[in-house]
C-alpha cells in the first residue's frame, strides 16, 4: 500500500494541471473577444472623430446658390460655401464657355473666387478683360449673400420665438404726406428690426393719378423692403407720390424705432 501513493500524487498532480491549462483555454477566447471589441470600439470612436462629413465637423457649414446671371457671354452662377456666419469658399457653377470665354473665365473666376473670401462681401474689382463676366458674378453673388443673409436672420428669430416675444412682427403707419396731387401715408411691418413688408394706404388717385399711382407705389414697396430704409430712389414721372412716400415712410420707421 505504501509503494501506490507516489503514484496516486503524481496522477493526482497531473490531473490537476491538465484541468488548469483547460481553464486557461476556455478563458482566453473571451479575453481576446473583449479586447477585439473595445479595440473595434476605439478604431470606430477614432474613425468618426476624423470623419471630415460627421458630428462636429460639419456643425454650422452650408451652401447658398445666386440666381443665374445671363451676360453677353453666357450664364454666370455663383455658389457660397458659409461656416459660421462667414464665407469659406466661392464658386462658379456656371460661367461662360467656349471659344475665347473658355480663357477668359479661367482668368477672371479663380480671382473673383479669392476676393470673394478675402471681403466677405460682394463689393469686389471686376478682372481687366473679363468685365461681362465680372459683373455677371458680382450679381449672382450679391445674390447669395441676400440669401445667406436671410437664413441667418430667420435661424434666430425662429428658435428664439418664445423666448422673446418683442422679436414678433408688428405694424407701423407712418404719418400723412401732403403732395400736390394728394396725401401719401404707408405702413410698414416690422420684425427683428427689418422692413418685411411697406404697403401705402393713401396714394394720389383720379385722372392721371390712377396711373402714376399703380406705377410707382409697388415699386416703391419693394424697394423700402430691399433697402430697410427711406433712402430709397424716386420713380421717375412720380416724384410727388415718391416724394410724399418717402416722408410718410420715414415717419414709420422712427415710430417702430428702425
Amino acid at each position: 500500500m505504501k509503494k501506490s501513493h507516489p503514484i496516486r500524487r503524481v496522477l493526482l498532480a497531473s490531473a490537476a494541471t491538465v484541468s488548469g491549462i483547460v481553464l486557461l483555454l476556455s478563458l482566453k477566447p473571451a479575453t481576446d473577444s473583449s479586447s477585439a471589441s473595445a479595440q473595434g470600439a476605439a478604431q470606430g470612436a477614432a474613425a468618426a472623430q476624423e470623419s471630415p462629413q460627421g458630428g462636429a465637423a460639419a456643425a454650422g457649414t452650408s451652401t447658398v446658390t445666386g440666381a443665374a446671371t445671363q451676360t453677353e457671354y453666357g450664364v454666370v452662377q455663383v455658389r457660397l460655401t458659409v461656416a459660421n456666419g462667414k464665407i469659406t469658399k466661392a464658386e462658379a457653377v456656371q460661367a461662360p464657355h467656349g471659344g475665347t470665354s473658355d480663357q477668359k473665365t479661367a482668368l477672371s473666376v479663380p480671382k473673383l473666387n479669392q476676393e470673394v473670401v478675402a471681403t466677405q462681401s460682394a463689393d469686389i474689382t471686376s478682372v481687366t478683360g473679363a468685365t461681362y463676366t465680372s459683373g455677371g458674378y458680382k450679381k449672382s453673388l450679391q445674390s447669395a449673400i441676400d440669401k445667406m443673409k436671410a437664413a441667418n436672420s430667420a435661424a434666430p428669430s425662429q428658435s428664439s420665438a418664445a423666448a422673446a416675444p418683442a422679436a414678433q412682427a408688428k405694424t407701423v403707419i407712418g404719418d400723412v404726406a401732403t403732395t400736390m396731387y394728394g396725401p401719401v401715408q404707408v405702413r410698414i411691418t416690422v420684425a427683428n428690426g427689418k422692413i418685411t413688408k411697406a404697403e401705402a394706404v393713401q396714394a394720389p388717385s383720379g385722372g392721371t393719378s390712377d396711373q402714376k399711382t399703380a406705377l410707382a407705389i409697388p415699386k416703391l414697396n419693394q424697394e423700402a423692403v430691399a433697402a430697410g430704409n427711406a433712402n430709397i430712389d424716386s420713380v421717375s414721372s412720380a416724384t410727388y407720390t415718391s416724394g410724399g412716400y418717402k416722408k410718410s415712410l420715414q415717419s414709420a420707421l422712427d415710430k417702430a424705432g428702425v
